[in-house]
């Protein structure tokens, strides 16, 4: 039988993409006991310390039912300090502890190494398009007036949508996979 389907399962394709990036980063996460979304929030407060969980919610595409447990859980590990605001207290601050800033630290360079190991792999040449299509893709898919990754609903999950303000990398192109 033929499917009536003519285009390849793009979505799946990106998900098997993404596991097979994570499947480099995920031994150094589980060696370090962090889990893969408390690093897209480490790694976003390492971008950017001090940001409110709504914008680790957009940046790290996280829900916002889920980010409440995994911030407590951080924060009960010694991973974030959170604190209210002195302008408004019912916002509150989200920022990286000395405990979390050694793990960036450490994760650092071994993150790096992964790259240029990718970079082999893949080809430095061959590896900037992907980002520059990933990039044409998530532009041309946002809604008009709208930058990519700032959807104001709740995202369901943590690989469907791209990220605002994505972490910066291979020349300051973003990459939406983290780590």
């Amino acid at each position: 039988m033929t499917s009536p389907l003519r285009h390849r399962n793009l979505p799946q394709l990106l998900l098997q993409s993404r596991e097979a990036l994570m499947q480099r980063f995920r031994p150094m996460l589980n060696e370090l006991g962090v889990t893969e979304q408390q690093w897209r929030i480490l790694r976003a407060l390492l971008q950017e310390d001090g940001l409110e969980p709504r914008q680790l919610c957009e940046r790290c595409l996280i829900s916002s039912p889920s980010i409440t447990g995994v911030l407590a859980r951080m924060e009960e590990a010694g991973l974030i300090d959170r604190e209210r605001m002195d302008h408004d207290q019912r916002r509150v601050r989200v920022t990286l502890t000395d405990q979390s800033k050694a793990i960036g630290e450490r994760m650092a360079p071994i993150v790096e190494q992964q790259y240029a190991e990718l970079e082999v792999l893949v080809g430095v040449q061959a590896l900037q398009q992907v980002y520059d299509v990933l990039d044409t893709l998530l532009q041309r898919l946002a809604p008009a007036g709208q930058e990519p990754g700032t959807d104001t609903q709740a995202h369901g999950r943590a690989d469907a949508s791209p990220a605002k303000n994505p972490p910066q990398v291979n020349g300051g192109r973003p990459l939406t996979m983290q780590p």
